[in-house]
């Protein structure tokens, strides 16, 4: 008679802890990324790893590396790359809503091609902009190419449309390559309002969500409801039937 409700019991218990779990490493894994961008912004600029070196370099080990780089962006077109940025709080400088990630090919003085994550521009305002030419400097930070997700939409490049930042495929659709296997997220420069809008490391950890914590907890919580549920079940069934 226990047999079945014990046994979905146990999976129900088993699923519900396994959702804690994983938000508790989210939460980890959130918070190491939180570390790491607070201690690169608050560090000067290293300088940008030579392009003789990128064939050894694991771009997931220099995610977030702040970096200057010198060179000048290679004449063409820019791709996007389509997002949507939330609103911030009170205080905030930072274009918001449905958008695009601008790239463009960087040549560096060393020869190198690497990608460069210009900011961010709204739908809206998306004709006003105009490929960056010459020399520049620009620091930002290192990233490792984006993965994609099982519904990530179709990628357009032959209108240099895509939905994840991946530097091999987006240089190609712009005819540029070999290209540095990660790309250089370009820092805030002006007042954010201006598109396209560089990163601001600071507002960037204000708008990051951390409720894992919570999470796991409603998790855990519900997986102890359900032994007690069924505890209770289970010692009611145990009193004998009134006599009739």
């Amino acid at each position: 008679r226990l047999l079945w409700p014990a046994l979905l019991t146990i999976i129900g218990v088993a699923v519900l802890a396994m959702l804690g779990s994983w938000q508790l490493l989210r939460m980890g894994e959130k918070r190491a990324f939180i570390d790491r961008l607070q201690a690169q912004a608050a560090g000067a600029p290293a300088a940008m790893p030579a392009a003789s070196t990128w064939p050894g370099l694991d771009p997931a080990a220099l995610d977030l590396t702040r970096v200057q780089a010198r060179g000048a962006f290679i004449d063409g077109p820019f791709a996007s790359v389509r997002t949507t940025i939330a609103s911030g709080g009170p205080g905030t400088r930072q274009l918001s809503g449905f958008g695009r990630w601008i790239f463009q090919g960087f040549r560096l003085e060393d020869g190198g091609v690497v990608l460069v994550n210009r900011g961010f521009v709204p739908e809206s305002r998306l004709g006003q902009i105009s490929p960056a030419t010459g020399p520049a400097i620009i620091t930002g930070y290192l990233r490792a190419p984006e993965t994609r997700g099982s519904f990530t939409p179709a990628d357009l490049p032959a209108q240099r449309e895509f939905y994840t930042r991946d530097p091999t495929g987006i240089a190609a659709s712009l005819g540029i390559g070999p290209v540095a296997a990660f790309y250089l997220e370009a820092e805030r420069v002006g007042d954010g309002m201006t598109p396209p809008a560089g990163v601001d490391a600071n507002e960037l950890i204000g708008r990051i969500p951390d409720n894992h914590l919570s999470y796991a907890l409603t998790w855990f919580g519900l997986a102890l409801t359900l032994i007690g549920v069924f505890g209770a079940w289970a010692w009611q069934g145990r009193k004998p039937a009134s006599a009739v």
